[in-house]
C-alpha cells in the first residue's frame, strides 16, 4: 500500500506541477513503484498467507474486519496474479506519456496527436483482457475493475431505463421559456471564487490539515490514505462558476476518503468501495446539496456580497433557475442534471466499440461528433471541446465511465433516504448545517470502506439494491412538478 501510495503521489504531482520535460522520469518513477507493488502482492509469500489467513477466518463473523480483509484481498490477488509485472510497468509508463501527451493535443485541438497513444492504450486493454477467462462481454473485465461484478449487459438495462424518461423530462423543458442566466457568464473574480469554493467546502467538513486544493487542466481527487486527500479544479474562461461546482464534486470524492476508518488505513480495505459509490458521493454534494434551495437559500448572500458586480440585482430564485437551466453542452463537467447521462452513454458506447474493434481510432472522432448530433443536437467545433475533453482514456481507465451514471442512481438513492429518516434535512441545509448528513454518510458508508460489495452496501443503507427509480423521481420533481427551468 505504500508503494501505491508513493505512484499516486507521483501520478498526482504529473498532473498538478511537473514541468513539461519531467514526463520520461516521471514516467520511469511511477513504472518502477507500479512494478514493485504488483510483484509484492503477487508473490508467494502473499499467496502463501492469503491461504493461511482464509483458514484462520473460516469460522469467525462473515461480516468482520477480518473475514472481510481477507475476502477483499483473496479477490483482487486473484486478479493481479493474472497480470504480469511487466505488463503493469508497460502500461504504467504509456499512460504517463498519453496523458501529457493529451495535454498538448487538447491544448492545440490536434486530435491526430494524441492518436497514436490512444491506440497504444486500447491495445493494452485488449491485452489486459485477454489475462481473464473469455467473459461475457470483454468489457466486462475492464468494468469489473471499477464495479466488482458488473456485466457490460446491466449497464446497457441502466442506460434503457434512464433514457426515454430523461429525454422526456429534457423535452419538457425545453418547451418552456429559458431562464435568464447571462449573469452566470459574466466577469468574476478568481480569487473570489476560490475563496468562496473553499468557505463551502470547509462547512462540508473537508478537514485542510489533511487535505489540500490545486489547479489542474482536469478536476479529480486522489487519496494518498485518508490523512493526505488532494483534490483539484479549474477556472473556464466564460464559465466562472464552473470552479464552485467542481470544488464541491470533488470534495465528495473526498470527504468519502478521508472518512475511512483508521482500522482499514494501509490495507486494501481503504478507499471507496467501487468507483460508482464513490461517485455517489461527489454527485450528492454537488448536485443534491449544492445546486439545491435551501443551499442558495443560505449561501447566496454571501456570493453576492463576494461578487457584487455581476448578481447585483439578481434575486436567489433566478440564480436557482439559472444554475439548474436544462440547456445540452459539449462539455461533460459542464452538463446539467437533465442532460449528464446522455454524455456518459456517448462515452460507453464508443468505448464499447473501440474493446470490440468496431470502431478504430483514426475514426473516433467523427464517430463523438455524431453521437454528440444524435443525443444532445450539438456538434463540437474542434476536438478540444469534443474528443480530446475528458482525460480518462489518456489515463487507461477504460470501463471507468459507466460509474458516473451509476453514480448519479446510488447518490439519489443515498439521498432520498436520508430524507426519510432525516425531516430536517431542508432545515439543516437552509442554516448551513451540513453536520448531520455528513454523520450520517461517515457512519453508514464512508467508514467501511471497500469492507463491503457495492451493491451490499447500497443494501444495506437504503434497503434496496441500486435502483434508476429514485433518481428518475429526483429528476422528475426538480424538474417538472416543481416545474424549474
Amino acid at each position: 500500500m505504500d508503494l501505491r501510495h508513493a505512484a499516486d503521489l507521483i501520478e498526482w504531482d504529473e498532473r498538478v506541477y511537473m514541468p513539461p520535460g519531467g514526463v520520461s522520469v516521471h514516467g520511469e518513477m511511477s513504472a518502477a513503484l507500479r512494478r514493485l507493488a504488483h510483484e509484492k502482492f503477487t508473490s508467494a509469500e502473499v499467496g502463501d498467507a492469503l491461504t493461511a489467513s482464509t483458514a484462520e477466518v473460516a469460522d469467525v463473523d462473515p461480516d468482520s474486519t477480518p473475514a472481510r480483509l481477507v475476502a477483499v484481498i483473496g479477490r483482487d490477488h486473484a486478479r493481479a496474479t493474472r497480470v504480469p509485472a511487466d505488463f503493469v510497468a508497460e502500461q504504467a509508463a504509456a499512460v504517463s506519456a498519453a496523458q501529457h501527451t493529451w495535454a498538448e493535443a487538447r491544448a492545440s485541438s490536434n486530435f491526430a496527436l494524441f492518436a497514436p497513444h490512444l491506440q497504444k492504450v486500447v491495445d493494452l486493454k485488449r491485452r489486459y483482457v485477454a489475462f481473464f477467462p473469455p467473459a461475457e462481454h470483454p468489457y466486462d473485465v475492464l468494468l469489473d475493475d471499477y464495479e466488482p461484478g458488473m456485466k457490460t449487459a446491466e449497464v446497457k438495462r441502466l442506460f434503457d431505463a434512464l433514457r426515454q424518461r430523461q429525454v422526456a423530462i429534457i423535452q419538457q423543458v425545453a418547451a418552456r421559456p429559458a431562464p435568464p442566466a447571462a449573469f452566470l457568464s459574466a466577469s468574476y473574480s478568481e480569487s473570489e471564487i476560490w475563496r468562496f469554493a473553499v468557505d463551502v467546502v470547509s462547512a462540508f467538513g473537508f478537514d485542510w490539515s489533511r487535505g489540500r486544493q490545486d489547479k489542474s487542466l482536469h478536476p479529480f481527487a486522489t487519496g494518498i490514505g485518508a490523512n493526505d486527500v488532494r483534490i483539484t479544479t479549474r477556472w473556464v474562461d466564460g464559465q466562472p462558476l464552473a470552479l464552485l461546482f467542481g470544488t464541491m464534486h470533488e470534495t465528495g470524492h473526498a470527504l468519502y476518503e478521508q472518512g475511512v476508518g483508521d482500522e482499514h488505513q494501509r490495507t486494501p480495505l481503504e478507499g471507496g468501495t467501487s468507483l460508482g459509490v464513490h461517485e455517489s458521493q461527489s454527485r450528492l454534494w454537488e448536485n443534491m446539496v449544492g445546486r439545491s434551495r435551501p443551499f442558495w437559500d443560505h449561501f447566496f448572500p454571501r456570493l453576492q456580497a463576494a461578487c457584487p458586480g455581476p448578481l447585483n440585482g439578481v434575486s436567489a430564485a433566478e440564480f436557482y433557475a439559472a444554475i439548474n437551466r436544462v440547456q445540452p453542452t459539449l462539455i461533460r463537467v459542464e452538463a446539467d442534471e437533465a442532460t449528464y447521462n446522455l454524455h456518459i452513454m456517448l462515452r460507453v458506447e464508443l468505448e464499447l466499440a473501440l474493446i470490440e474493434g468496431s470502431l478504430r481510432v483514426a475514426d473516433l472522432p467523427d464517430a463523438w461528433n455524431a453521437r454528440m448530433n444524435e443525443y444532445l443536437g450539438l456538434t463540437p467545433p474542434n476536438a478540444a471541446t469534443g474528443v480530446l475533453q475528458d482525460i480518462h482514456w489518456a489515463a487507461g481507465l477504460f470501463g471507468y465511465f459507466a460509474t458516473y451514471t451509476l453514480g448519479n442512481v446510488i447518490a439519489a438513492q443515498l439521498w432520498e433516504r436520508f430524507g426519510a429518516t432525516h425531516p430536517n434535512r431542508d432545515a439543516d441545509i437552509r442554516r448551513g448545517d451540513f453536520s448531520v448528513l455528513l454523520t450520517w454518510l461517515r457512519t453508514e458508508l464512508h467508514q467501511h470502506g471497500r469492507k463491503f460489495e457495492p451493491t451490499e452496501i447500497v443494501e444495506r443503507i437504503t434497503g434496496l439494491p441500486p435502483s434508476p427509480e429514485p433518481y428518475l423521481r429526483y429528476l422528475e420533481q426538480k424538474y417538472v412538478i416543481e416545474r424549474l427551468t
